[in-house]
């Protein structure tokens, strides 16, 4: 018998995932489909990988029933540095520190393995009564003025009314709905990996601006044989960072402590290393007729302010109290009406982020001499003026003009 939903979702990726099981917790009758199986994706050992979790962020995984069920106490964020540098040469003394403490007791946000944050959406997925999940599953999909078809490769038919594509930035849905995307090559790579270091970072973050692209050093909890431990996303021209990939070990370090710096001691790569292209793309709409997209499959945004995720977080909120209020009213949650509320209240905030840090890319790049000495000026005066302060620390914590609901600690029944 098909099954019949309120909303299917393609792709349970950690942006599908967590709103499948926001919508399951807020009453929504909900399907969410993957083409591969769910299990796999949770890697038995530490590859390096990891997320930030900006504050906001963790509010809606707490709301859905996610963050509880972490296998481990993720790493608090309670401090970031911000400098400008050269690679071989140390920072510039005019930085910039935010403490978590100047804007309230809560941190910046949490970093939390790829691995953990896996973990806990496959332990969630299976509690929720009112969620079906099917992985591995190829789908095909038929959207009509009254609803969605999904036939899945297993024979199952699932009837929807709304549909959500979460698939990533090649989403299928996006294309066949012929929603035209823009795109923007950077031309370099993002390197992005885990090191062991032999002094503590205290829980600080390091932000260093470089002639070709910011390098990040993020706290991270230890791991057995490694108490001190952080995770680095690294920009780099392509072929420098290609010749990076193909060193040993010492060489590789070498190169990290070249564009960090030596404050916490000599490093040591651990876990893979993981590469990819960097480019920003964003769709020129995010709903058709019965869809709306989420994530990667809307929006993608250069990684110099760790926001990616984050900001489809943000779509995940505002979708799911949408259509919790639309089912528990009685209304359609894939009508007209509701999908122009949606993009209406989410392509704006995701253009300002995709220019803010097209913007920041561009500056922190240039290589021009007075351009570098008035942003290491500009870094230094932000430094003194509390106010402002506070507010670039509270855009990081997510906490800006879309920061209600969801986001702001309202909870859901639980299922």
């Amino acid at each position: 018998m098909p099954l019949e939903v309120d909303t299917c979702i393609i792709g349970a990726g950690p942006v599908g995932a967590t709103l499948a099981a926001a919508l399951a917790a807020g009453g929504v009758r909900t399907a969410v489909v993957d083409a591969a199986p769910l299990p796999p994706m949770e890697m038995p050992e530490f590859d390096g990988r990891a997320y930030a979790i900006a504050l906001t962020s963790q509010r809606l995984l707490a709301a859905a029933g996610v963050w509880d069920r972490l296998p481990e106490a993720p790493c608090p964020i309670l401090g970031i540095r911000v400098a400008d540098g050269r690679p071989g040469e140390r920072a510039s003394p005019l930085s910039l520190h935010f403490d978590h403490a100047e804007v309230g007791e809560d941190p910046f946000g949490w970093m939390v393995e790829a691995r953990a944050l896996r973990v806990a959406l496959n332990a969630r997925l299976p509690a929720l009564p009112g969620l079906s999940v099917f992985a591995p599953a190829e789908a095909r999909v038929e959207r009509g003025p009254e609803g969605a078809t999904v036939r899945l490769s297993s024979g199952q038919d699932i009837h929807a009314r709304l549909l959500v594509g979460a698939e990533g930035r090649n989403s299928p849905l996006r294309r066949q709905a012929g929603i035209p995307v823009t795109r923007l090559d950077y031309h370099c790579m993002g390197l992005v990996g885990a090191i062991a270091h032999d002094k503590p970072h205290h829980n600080v973050a390091l932000e260093q601006f470089l002639p070709h692209g910011p390098f990040a050093q993020l706290p991270m909890n230890g791991i057995p044989g490694h108490p001190h431990v952080s995770a680095i996303v690294w920009t780099e021209r392509t072929a420098v960072a290609r010749a990076a990939l193909a060193m040993d070990d010492a060489a590789y370090a070498r190169q990290i402590m070249a564009r960090m710096g030596d404050h916490l001691g000599a490093v040591r790569p651990i876990g893979r290393r993981w590469s990819y292209p960097l480019s920003a793309m964003h769709a020129a709409r995010y709903t058709a007729e019965r869809l709306a997209l989420v994530g990667d499959a809307a929006h993608g945004i250069h990684p110099i302010a760790g926001q990616g995720l984050n900001l489809g977080f943000r779509d995940v909120a505002a979708l799911a109290e949408m259509v919790i209020e639309a089912v528990n009213a009685g209304e359609d949650p894939g009508g007209a009406a509701l999908l122009a509320r949606y993009q209406a209240a989410r392509r704006p905030d995701s253009l300002v982020m995709l220019g803010a840090t097209h913007v920041l890319e561009r500056l922190f790049t240039s290589r021009l001499p007075p351009l570098r000495i008035a942003r290491r000026l500009g870094i230094a005066a932000v430094d003194r003026m509390p106010e402002l302060k506070r507010f670039f620390a509270r855009r990081a914590m997510g906490m800006g003009g879309v920061a209600g609901g969801l986001l702001g600690g309202q909870g859901l029944g639980r299922a």
